[in-house]
């Protein structure tokens, strides 16, 4: 049955894909290879079995999967979707904060009613907590063991001891995983938060969707997975791994796509405020700001105002409510006032005209 998505108060998705917690890891059984033996067998791919995910078949399907997902997407989005699925390559999303990117891989795992697998990056990110590590506190009560029954034996306790069974498995290695029914969606969130030599580790899975561990020999993927990269672009990507995905930046949506998108998410807001609230978040786009606000922030002030019970925008609510959609001091202060009211009254006249940022 494919995984229903609720929204929640503020417009977002509650996603039961996301929820994996640590203990729940899968112990296998014990690998029957030795440590130093260069390769490890994966089952023979035999054409697609009855609980293989169907591809969508056009991007017009992508479209509707994404649309039922109650994500907006239009066809240049639903391009690369559709061949980074089509060619198996993984996609590589970049964008301000804020524009969607991690809401693709979310829908689309929904869509496809199979599993999310998200890595989240940050600054120290390493192999024992992408990839995988072995469980140490296991190993030693083994050794223990061992000595206690008197019957050791190095060779033997060698392979025991560096086999699946001690193995913890991390998002990386569980998403090619040959235990896995289906294609799994890998997320790779924010890989621009990482240090450069992460990316390294990404190389050989990216393009042959297989992990070599030393201890275990290659692990190579099933089912491989859809891989989702996305980046906010504070430091640039080193272009080995680009060259090995497909690319799509993701803009700011213009006042169309972005009524569309808060009409969608958040069905009981009423019209005029709906229609308000979008405009004067396109006009504020404009202004020259340290962090424009994205479509995340569109939705929680839009949230706000409702629970405010407020049924159309006004300065001084728009002022109360600023700490919604800016999230710095020094922005806050320089639109607060005069500004928001010029804002607002130049809103009034924007409509469906050209949105998006001022390009500078």
């Amino acid at each position: 049955m494919p995984t229903v998505v609720r929204p929640t108060p503020l417009g977002y998705n509650y996603h039961p894909c996301l929820a994996r917690p640590h203990s729940d890891l899968r112990e296998t059984v014990t690998l029957l290879t030795t440590p130093g033996k260069p390769a490890r067998k994966t089952p023979k791919k035999t054409g697609q079995t009855p609980d293989e995910y169907k591809a969508p078949e056009s991007i017009e399907d992508v479209q509707n999967l994404l649309r039922d997902q109650v994500y907006i997407s239009d066809r240049a989005l639903a391009v690369p979707i559709f061949l980074a699925m089509k060619l198996q390559r993984p996609l590589f999303l970049e964008g301000e904060a804020g524009v969607g990117k991690t809401e693709i891989a979310r829908a689309l795992a929904c869509g496809l009613g199979t599993k999310l697998i998200r890595l989240q990056c940050y600054e120290g990110l390493d192999i024992n907590q992408a990839v995988y590590e072995w469980n140490h506190t296991r190993q030693v009560l083994e050794i223990r063991l061992m000595e206690t029954s008197g019957h050791v034996d190095r060779e033997t306790a060698n392979a025991d001891l560096f086999s699946e069974r001690f193995l913890v498995k991390r998002p990386l290695l569980q998403a090619i995983d040959e235990a896995q029914e289906k294609s799994p969606v890998l997320l790779i969130d924010e890989l621009d938060r990482s240090d450069e030599e992460f990316e390294g580790f990404l190389l050989e899975l990216l393009a042959d969707y297989q992990i070599t561990i030393p201890e275990l020999g290659t692990f190579k993927a099933a089912h491989p997975p859809i891989v989702i990269i996305t980046s906010n672009r504070t430091r640039e990507i080193h272009d080995a791994l680009k060259r090995r995905c497909l690319y799509y930046w993701v803009d700011y949506p213009d006042y169309q796509k972005e009524l569309q998108i808060i009409t969608a998410r958040i069905p009981d807001a009423p019209r005029k405020l709906a229609e308000q609230v979008t405009a004067f978040i396109q006009e504020m786009r404009e202004t020259d700001l340290f962090k424009i606000p994205g479509v995340s922030e569109t939705l929680d002030w839009l949230s706000a105002l409702l629970a405010m019970n407020q049924s159309e925008l006004d300065p001084s609510v728009i002022d109360d409510t600023l700490g919604m959609m800016l999230k710095y001091q020094d922005d806050i202060e320089s639109v607060k006032g005069e500004p928001v009211r010029a804002m607002l009254e130049r809103s009034k006249n924007r409509g469906p005209r050209r949105g998006g940022r001022r390009r500078g």
